[in-house]
């Protein structure tokens, strides 16, 4: 090598260095691909704020749309969440005629993204009109599921083609810097929307909304051009594989997995609850502005990429992840807690910290018992273990959400009978009652996940002691 070419070399090695994840690239994956890759992580994440972060407040606050129905609409695209596993598990069985496996299920899941982001915003304003409320819900509803399954079907197929493209070595690594680009994706889309949206209007709204539905096409094409060879000899179907039911009911009928499902419901529930709710508490209580409460997005998403970051730390150190799970959920409570008395104390700046200690604990968390279903990837329901993780994350999620707003309302609406007079602090009421709902499921998540703790299979402990298994995730369901 000549002198001249050291420099380079030196400055190339720091890049990689400060680069998080940049170690995921290879020969066949180089890190500019993999980064383009990327790009339909972004608009998954940008799909994230506007589903569950943006337009909840702006139903609730601007359209004064009842907060149970809210919640109901953001926990629509949840329903197709469930199905996540079976996506991969049919895309992994595609058979086309150009060879193609995941670029249908990518393309097909982009169009569905577009087309609910497209006429979402005239839908949510038709619910503000009385006289065509009904047409307005069930066009919110599509427009959600639409958007939402569009989301769901291109981040598993999207998952599923990067690690076809990374070598064996590498597929965790890879995946793990999608999930970072993820976050990502919500931070600056959440700083960004928020920006636009600070001075509101009807006219704003549509153009916003629409600007992210042209982007998410931009994006999602970018991401997956030229990325997947045609190869149809890797098509062909394989009559004598397990159906998909077998590998279910396989997996679910050992108790120790059973339990850990319970925990990851119970937990994925407990935190999500406060979705549809934190934005329209700082708007409604705390009096922020619709650009102010979309930051809380970003502060959740920066919170998750802290947790996401902290757990690869630990985990690399041999870190148990059901404890570093079980430090999650003892984080949500403090958040959550502090959340609470943000209204009293009349502070944005202790609700701001509550988002992002809530954003942390949940990153610890989902880590945690995704990486403890990794370990279970040695037996015969390898491939099943992951897609169960994020069905049941997802689908508890999505419970919690909906519960979450029906009791706001309920409670509310029994404290405003009670007393007329109090106006903010009644209203408050159905918001810090869902919060310590949410502080007692996540104490319950705890006591059924205690148990668990050091009770791991040979094999877990072996695969976690690998001192040459790098952290990563190999799948990463919503």
């Amino acid at each position: 090598m000549s002198k001249k070419a050291r420099p380079n070399v030196k400055v190339s090695q720091a890049m990689m260095a400060l680069l998080p994840f940049a170690d995921a690239a290879s020969t066949e994956l180089p890190l500019g691909r993999l980064l383009r890759l990327a790009l339909f992580q972004v608009s998954v994440g940008m799909a994230m704020v506007l589903l569950s972060g943006t337009l909840n407040r702006v139903m609730v606050v601007e359209l004064g749309t009842p907060t149970w129905l809210v919640a109901l609409l953001i926990a629509v695209p949840l329903v197709a969440a469930p199905f996540r596993a079976l996506i991969g598990h049919k895309s992994d069985r595609h058979v086309s005629a150009l060879g193609w496996r995941r670029v249908p299920y990518i393309w097909f899941g982009t169009l569905m993204q577009f087309g609910g982001l497209a006429f979402m915003p005239f839908a949510l304003l038709h619910l503000s009109r009385p006289e065509n409320f009904v047409l307005g819900l069930v066009a919110a509803a599509a427009a959600f599921l639409l958007t939402g399954t569009g989301f769901h079907v291109t981040q598993t197929a999207g998952l599923a083609l990067a690690t076809d493209l990374a070598p064996e070595d590498k597929r965790p690594r890879a995946v793990a810097l999608l999930y970072v680009m993820l976050l990502v994706g919500m931070m600056i889309s959440a700083f960004v929307i928020g920006g636009l949206l600070i001075d509101f209007s009807p006219m704003r709204l549509v153009q916003v909304i629409q600007g992210a539905a042209v982007l998410t096409f931009v994006l999602n094409l970018t991401a997956l051009w030229k990325q997947e060879a045609r190869a149809p000899d890797r098509t062909k179907p394989q009559p004598d594989a397990p159906s998909f039911g077998e590998l279910w009911h396989a997996f679910v009928r050992d108790g120790r997995n059973a339990r850990l499902l319970t925990a990851i419901g119970i937990g994925a529930a407990g935190f999500a609850m406060q979705d549809a709710l934190l934005e329209p508490f700082g708007g409604e209580i705390l009096a922020m502005s619709v650009g102010a409460t979309t930051t809380l997005t970003g502060a959740w998403a920066f919170g998750s990429l802290v947790g996401f970051m902290l757990s690869g730390r630990w985990l690399s150190r041999g870190g148990d992840p059901l404890r570093i799970a079980g430090l999650g959920l003892v984080t949500g409570i403090n958040a959550f807690l502090i959340v609470m008395f943000a209204a009293p104390f009349g502070s944005p700046a202790m609700l701001y910290v509550g988002a992002t200690l809530i954003g942390l604990g949940l990153g610890l968390f989902s880590v945690g018992t995704l990486i403890e279903a990794m370990n279970l990837t040695k037996s015969e329901t390898a491939g099943l273990a992951l897609g169960a993780w994020g069905a049941v994350q997802a689908t508890c999620a999505g419970a919690g959400i909906a519960l979450g707003g029906a009791l706001r309302d309920i409670i509310a609406a029994i404290a405003i009978n009670a007393d007329p007079s109090a106006a903010i602090a009644t209203r408050a009421t159905g918001y810090t009652t869902v919060y310590m709902i949410e502080v007692l499921l996540l104490l319950a998540g705890l006591a059924v996940i205690g148990p668990l703790v050091g009770r791991s299979d040979e094999d877990s402990i072996n695969s976690r002691d690998s001192a040459d298994q790098k952290f990563g995730l190999r799948e990463f369901p919503t």
